[in-house]
């Protein structure tokens, strides 16, 4: 069995370190040398058996060269003497097949620019990589496109550049840590809690030496972490790491886990058990009695069986999140968070073998566990609601609209509290003799949320859950949204700006889609850039989607700013561009994308605006355009709650424009 541990632990490493399907992997960036000078880099890591050839020309006779092609913008910061410099082990030899000499690397090598940038200047680094390279008998190439932003020096000196990429979504590593939360919350459910003292136990008790039994109880540990994630691993590489983010976002899938989430949530309240097969548990206790590594693997196997009944809620829980929260790595989010869930569940195991005294202090197991069984129930029809509300909005069905959700988990709350009070009683639950002084501080949590959300129904914008809610555009009745209607503020592209009568009002998927806090927007991107061009306006391209929790919060939390709102109603045209909205296309503009597929819906038409041109499936994304569709700025803006960080965008972009017309 330790042979064959140590092999799926090298093939899951193997998998983790393998590279895309490309023979050279490129990555660039710009590093600022002194004041005047910056430096562009890029790399590239050569795959085994790949042969890239240089970007110098030793003779005449040298046709296969790599070459970099700066864009138009960037020749002025590159002097006529300045040449591509290259920083690896190049080689040489007489290729039969050529009838030439060629030179080329076949290991990593990074190939540099120098750009004369002062420190004071902002610039964008933009350019094409042309490479051309030998595999075997073939003469693979391709063309890379650079792009890079290099920032002007900070109060301190210190400058800052990197590439272009986009500020939302969570960091992997916080993924991970949500992870192992989850996992150790999911260790308090009758499923698995019980099984903690007495799996250590047994380790211990049956091995030979103390060490022994530590060892055991690890090795117990590695298989539960790698049962969890090995499958979770290979089915995102089989299927790519934007699968996770296309399921997270699709109507269809949210159906399904809002039905999977009543489910698990009656399972909960005991209507039912929900279990796996019993066979697939028989056959794994039958391989973990035979004992020894093996038997080992096996009962960690049993132990993810019969736990799945309280283990597969909170997967559910996670993977959802973890996918719309980093859309553009969804894939490796979704394994950091089954690996940090994995880990939260096995380290209880190891921790009370290394500290097994440790043991006598945890609660016995009783009618409390069930307790919080049934309040994970409660929990899970609370986030059954989230999902059937972004299915809501997708098709416009208005059942959920904010009132109404917010009623359902104000109701949800209010009997969470109750039934820690002992008010409530389900089947399995046991006789409340008193109120413990735990059970009390969590129904005051409960409670103290219902009220909380109480002031929604009327308006208030509950900011610190907006991600959550339906938009307070689908709200009947708000009182906050009043105040915009009052105090009136000129819109660029609504009718209370008298400017605004030279640009057609917004026409196409208004009665579905809506903007908040008294905005407006076009909702098709030939619509805005017209009204654009009538105002003599930037706009504000707003990726957007039904199903993005940051793109609420961005709303709520930056948007809302008095100032911010002013900038964005006076000074800039917004397109809001949904990339989850089903709408067909008018047939007009149906068309088929690079890959020869055809584009009928909005969605797929916004998802690949967003992909070819801004290199991006992240919401919330703001790119700013000029009135010819140039990006103002190269910056991918995306969740960003700092307010004057907005601000200074919007200025910065604003000016740029009135410098280019």
């Amino acid at each position: 069995m330790r042979k064959i541990l140590i092999v799926t632990a090298c093939f899951f490493l193997s998998f983790l370190s393998a590279k895309s399907q490309h023979l050279i992997q490129f990555r660039d960036t710009v590093i600022r040398l002194n004041d005047s000078v910056a430096e562009l880099q890029i790399h590239a890591a050569i795959n085994k058996g790949t042969e890239l050839f240089s970007t110098r020309k030793f003779s005449q006779d040298d046709a296969f060269v790599s070459s970099f092609t700066p864009d138009s913008s960037l020749t002025k910061y590159i002097r006529d003497k300045d040449s591509v410099t290259e920083d690896g082990q190049l080689q040489t030899a007489n290729d039969t097949g050529l009838q030439a000499t060629v030179h080329y690397f076949t290991d990593n090598v990074i190939f540099k620019i120098p750009l004369h940038i002062a420190a004071s200047q902002d610039a964008s680094v933009k350019g094409k990589f042309t490479w051309f390279a030998k595999n075997g008998e073939d003469f693979p190439s391709g063309e890379e496109t650079i792009l890079s932003v290099i920032k002007k020096a900070d109060s301190k000196g210190s400058a800052t550049s990197g590439s272009a990429t986009s500020t939302s979504g969570m960091s992997l590593l916080k993924i991970f840590w949500i992870g192992l939360g989850v996992g150790l919350i999911a260790v308090f459910t009758p499923c698995v809690f019980p099984l903690i003292p007495v799996t250590v136990s047994f380790f211990l008790k049956r091995s030979k030496t103390r060490a022994e039994g530590i060892r055991n109880a690890i090795t117990y540990s590695v298989s539960i972490i790698l049962i969890y994630t090995i499958p979770t691993f290979v089915l995102t590489k089989i299927f790519g790491d934007t699968v996770m983010y296309s399921i997270a976002t699709s109507a269809v899938s949210n159906i399904i886990f809002f039905i999977i989430f009543v489910v698990f949530a009656i399972s909960f309240f005991g209507g039912f058990e929900l279990t796996l097969p019993s066979s697939w548990a028989t056959k794994a206790d039958a391989k973990a009695s035979k004992g020894g590594m093996i038997g080992i693997f096996f009962m960690a196997l049993t132990l993810v069986i019969v736990s799945f009944s309280c283990t597969g809620p909170f997967i559910g829980s996670l993977l959802p999140q973890v996918a719309t929260s980093n859309s553009a790595h969804a894939g490796i989010a979704a394994v950091m968070g089954i690996l940090g869930l994995s880990v939260g569940l096995a380290v209880p195991f190891s921790l009370f073998a290394f500290f097994p005294s440790l043991l006598h202090a945890l609660p016995k197991s009783g009618g409390w566990l069930n307790s919080v069984k049934v309040v994970f129930g409660f929990i899970e029809l609370a986030m059954a609601m989230k999902f059937l509300s972004m299915v809501d909005l997708i098709y416009g069905w208005h059942l959920l609209d904010r009132e109404v959700f917010l009623a359902i988990w104000i109701v949800l709350s209010i009997l969470a509290g109750i039934y820690l009070l002992g008010k409530i009683k389900f089947s399995h639950d046991s006789d409340l003799k008193f109120v413990s002084v735990p059970r009390l501080f969590f129904a005051i949590i409960f409670l103290t949320f219902g009220v909380y959300l109480i002031p929604g129904m009327w308006g208030a914008p509950l900011k610190s859950f907006s991600g959550l809610l339906p938009p307070t555009s689908t709200q009947d009745f708000d009182l906050n949204q009043l105040q915009y209607k009052i105090e009136n503020i000129p819109s660029s592209n609504g009718n209370t700006n008298t400017s605004a009568a030279k640009a057609d009002a917004p026409k196409l998927y208004t009665d579905k889609l809506h903007m908040p806090l008294g905005l407006s927007a076009y909702f098709d991107f030939d619509e805005g850039m017209a009204a654009a061009k009538a105002l003599n306006k930037p706009v504000m391209l707003d990726f957007t989607g039904h199903s993005c929790a940051n793109c609420r919060k961005m709303e709520n939390e930056v948007w809302s700013n008095p100032d911010v709102l002013k900038i964005l109603k006076n000074d800039f045209v917004i397109i809001s561009l949904y990339v989850d909205e089903p709408s067909d296309l008018p047939i007009n503009q149906q068309y088929k994308d690079k890959n020869g597929k055809l584009i009928t819906t909005l969605q797929d038409k916004n998802r690949d605006y967003e992909l070819t041109k801004f290199q991006s499936i992240t919401q919330p994304l703001y790119m700013f355009l000029d009135l010819k569709g140039n990006p103002l700025s190269e910056e991918r803006y995306g969740y960003d709650p700092d307010i004057q960080k907005f601000i200074n965008h919007l200025k910065e972009v604003k000016k740029k424009f009135e410098e280019e017309k």
